[in-house]
């Protein structure tokens, strides 16, 4: 047995609506219609052609509050990108406040409207090879 791949990873949000303004509108991930009616608001969406990551509405169980401001020492998800500058400026444009890697690579963390932290890492290629 073999792990391949991270398929989608999910996140808990307390709106859909202001959440897709984010991961959609900012990040520009595109919305998967084919997500079927689970019993509870949410959204998938696509990373690229394999990849998602799924909001769900549900009550967070998780504390929201006192979450260290550098989102590398939280837990996170990473991104791979290929422009660290042009999210910069999706993010400032957005008024999404972030930070940049203290490992000094290319690569920066910010948080969604619900505190989750989310780590973006210039590579070059394919990282999933």
């Amino acid at each position: 047995m073999k792990i391949k791949a991270i398929l989608h990873a999910s996140v808990i949000v307390s709106d859909v609506s202001r959440s897709l303004q984010f991961y959609r509108d900012v990040l520009g991930l595109r919305i998967d219609e084919a997500r079927p009616d689970l019993g509870y608001p949410g959204a998938w969406l696509w990373i690229n052609d394999r990849q998602q990551v799924h909001l769900l509405q549900l009550p967070n169980v998780d504390p929201v509050s006192n979450r260290p401001a550098h989102g590398g020492r939280d837990r996170h998800t990473a991104f791979a990108v290929d422009d660290i500058a042009g999210l910069c400026q999706k993010l400032d444009s957005g008024g999404i406040p972030y930070t940049l890697s203290k490992s000094g690579r290319k690569a920066l963390f910010c948080r969604d409207p619900d505190g989750n932290a989310w780590e973006f890492i210039v590579t070059s290629g394919d990282p999933t090879h």
